[in-house]
């Protein structure tokens, strides 16, 4: 009998949900989906360190010599992705989905301009606009964006999403996919009820992935649904049949290790019952937020630990820079970001003060007294004399 991995892959397209390369060869999804978290954990292994250090190199290439070192690890960033992008796109026959920085969330502007930036550096490298999606926030602000991306060509994955409302609002815009989050709707509700556990069925993600889908295939959307952020293959085996399902390689090594027959839960041919049409401009897609806390409090966390991710990988960055370019440079990317958040020029940072994350404060503030000194922001990053060149 052939494995649950096997046969989910019939009826659905498995993308796997990893930045790591080596995995993705493992499994050979169609499609691979990252962001910045994962993006961070795959720069931690030493055989990706080259594809870091040539982005930074580009970036500063980019930025010129004199440019300060924010400006290169904010370019770099940028390159990392499409870098990471471009290797994925090389195993992958399909698409690769590739992320707007968290910290944009809330700026349709911005968020077209970075997208349009994202895409334009995947051009440079010869790679069709058709091989990508750009990953945008599921915030009111984040889909307008992607309505006017999506009418240029430039294909969106909606992420961050955990409602009706937002997924209505995304297909109205004409979306190409949206990412339900499934993992972490079950996840409230189990803190949210004390329930340890939920039977496949009536998992809280699972229930309102299939509400979508069958909204979707009813009413003749185009925008495809896929399910992200599982926490179990029980999940997976109830959405067997969905659009899309982005799945993290320790679940598909136990999908591919598990036998039995595999049911087709969702049907795009024959949809379940499903509810009546509804169109939403802001204020009732606002309205339906404001009464859904779960969907609040997710997207909330999500993108709030999107961008802890972004600022762990920037500091990361930071430092990796200092390294090729030698201490003097760390040396002046440390008293650059001191200055940037000395706001009264005392000669110290508070915890008030600093405009980065609480953990990076406290990863900085090692003898926890809540300020810091130009010599624990030095030495927190990293900095010290010896890794310059005699």
């Amino acid at each position: 009998m052939a494995n649950l991995l096997d046969q989910l892959a019939a009826m659905t397209v498995v993308v796997a949900d990893t930045g790591e390369i080596d995995a993705i060869k493992q499994f050979t999804p169609r499609d691979a989906t990252t962001n910045p978290s994962l993006i961070l954990a795959a720069a931690q292994i030493p055989t990706y360190q080259n594809l870091i250090d040539s982005s930074l190199k580009e970036s500063r290439e980019v930025c010129g010599d004199d440019a300060p070192a924010e400006a290169v690890v904010r370019e770099a960033l940028d390159e990392i992705c499409v870098t990471f992008g471009k290797e994925i796109l090389k195993i992958v026959p399909g698409r690769v989905s590739t992320e707007v920085d968290a910290r944009l969330s809330y700026n349709t502007e911005a968020t077209i301009s970075k997208a349009r930036k994202l895409i334009g550096l995947y051009r440079q490298a010869g790679i069709s606009r058709d091989r990508v999606l750009i990953k945008i926030a599921s915030t009111w602000e984040g889909i307008k964006a992607a309505e006017v991306l999506e009418k240029e060509g430039i294909h969106c994955n909606l992420t961050l999403l955990f409602s009706f409302a937002q997924a209505v609002a995304a297909a109205e815009a004409g979306v190409t996919l949206i990412s339900p989050f499934v993992g972490r709707i079950l996840d409230w509700y189990k803190k949210a009820t004390g329930r340890e556990s939920y039977p496949g069925p009536e998992d809280p993600g699972v229930v309102s992935v299939t509400q979508i889908f069958n909204y979707f295939k009813t009413y003749g959307y185009k925008t495809e649904v896929m399910g992200a952020s599982f926490r179990n293959i029980e999940e997976i085996i109830e959405l067997a049949g969905c659009d899309l399902l982005t799945i993290s390689p320790a679940l598909l090594e136990q999908l591919r290790r598990t036998e039995g027959e595999l049911e087709r839960k969702l049907n795009a041919f024959d949809p379940g019952p499903t509810d009546q049409q509804i169109h939403l401009d802001q204020p009732g897609f606002e309205a339906m937020m404001a009464k859904d806390q779960m969907a609040t409090d997710k997207l909330d966390e999500g993108i709030r630990g999107f961008s802890k991710a972004i600022e762990t990988l920037e500091a990361q960055l930071a430092h990796r820079l200092a390294e090729i370019e030698g201490a003097s440079a760390f040396q002046h990317a440390a008293q650059e970001i001191f200055l940037l958040n000395d706001l009264d020029g005392d000669g110290c940072i508070t915890r008030e003060e600093w405009l980065g994350s609480d953990a990076v404060f406290d990863a900085l503030d090692t003898d926890q007294d809540g300020r810091l000194l130009p010599a624990d922001v030095r030495g927190g990053l990293g900095a010290a004399l010896a890794v310059a060149p005699s």
